[in-house]
């Protein structure tokens, strides 16, 4: 079982310390503060938490043993069916486009010669992500980079491409890659109310983002669901623009939408999901969280992170991660 925790950084800590042969990997935001990880995947995030000086870490951890590795820059951590990884590429290294496609390819390379071949989930931290960068914004670069990746290893067939969030991190910083991949494929879980995100028109970049709104996982009797970042678009468009209350609104209704086709598939549940929300401003978080209970009741859990988001009219994007209901 898969199991995922935000913890402040003192229970992450214990927990680590206690028990690191269950730790898949870990998360800090804004950063990974001086707890011991050994040979777990880690990495700091640049985001802080929403009004709040607290640190959160987001802890992946399976009840079944772990194995840590590492190939080239990616540290890994495989507990049977299951592989969790993160990689890091600094603004030295290139061009955004440039790293990105490395990084997937690193990615796509070390899945090939290991038996967890399918992708469940991606997590993309970019620096500046709707910074401009030789006359384009750093996120459509990226997709290009990502794409190209996709393309050169074969896996741009639409039932292989996987849930994902690309959200923005302190300028300057590194562009962080974290991903789930299983040995049995996934199912996907797509919104009727958008528009498939690999089919993006032109206008939105040289390349779509290559990614599905949901993942279940297993392919049969699934009992995991990755929701990948929703945002406030209809179709394709953005809607709301300026209106944070009205984004909530639309994004929860997007969140809802996946939620019942997931239900198709198993007892997927919103009230049972861990939700991560993303703000432009700390200022944001208290319509998120009032706009998620209202949809899901007053024990919903969500955190909200200051983020920039991969459109720049965009306020607010919510994933999440739900285990199937016994």
């Amino acid at each position: 079982m898969l199991q995922l925790d935000y913890l402040a950084v003192e229970a992450a800590a214990s927990r680590l310390e206690s028990a690191p042969q269950i730790a898949l990997g870990v998360l800090g935001f804004p950063e990974l503060p001086a707890i011991s990880t050994r040979t777990v995947p880690a990495a700091g995030v640049g985001m802080f938490v929403a009004n709040s000086d607290v640190h959160l870490c987001e802890l992946w951890t399976s009840s079944e043993p772990v194995v840590h590795g590492s190939r080239g820059r990616i540290r890994h951590s495989a507990c049977g069916e299951l592989l969790f990884g993160i990689v890091s590429s600094p603004e030295s290294d290139g061009s955004i486009e440039a790293r990105s496609r490395s990084l997937y390819e690193e990615i796509f390379a070390l899945l090939q010669d290991d038996f967890h071949h399918h992708v469940l989930r991606f997590w993309n931290y970019i620096s500046g992500i709707n910074d401009d960068e030789a006359g384009t914004e750093r996120y459509r670069l990226f997709n290009v980079g990502r794409h190209a990746a996709f393309e050169a290893a074969g896996r741009l067939r639409p039932e292989t491409i996987p849930a994902a969030s690309a959200l923005g991190t302190q300028a300057g910083g590194d562009l962080t890659v974290c991903f789930l991949a299983s040995r049995e494929p996934g199912r996907q879980v797509e919104n009727p109310r958008q528009v498939h995100a690999w089919q993006y028109p032109r206008q939105y970049g040289a390349r779509s983002p290559t990614f599905s709104r949901a993942l279940a996982y297993p392919f049969n009797d699934p009992s995991l669901l990755f929701v990948s970042g929703t945002a406030s678009i209809v179709g394709h468009q953005t809607l709301h623009v300026g209106d944070v209350a009205g984004q909530v609104r639309e994004t929860m209704a997007n969140l809802d939408s996946i939620f019942v086709e997931a239900s198709k598939l198993g007892a997927f549940h919103l009230a049972n999901a861990e939700l991560k929300a993303y703000v432009r401003d700390p200022a944001y978080a208290p319509a998120v969280e009032q706009g998620v209970r209202d949809i899901v009741g007053k024990d919903a859990r969500v955190i909200c992170l200051v983020s920039d988001i991969c459109r720049a009219d965009l306020l607010v994007e919510i994933e999440a991660f739900c285990p199937l209901v016994n």
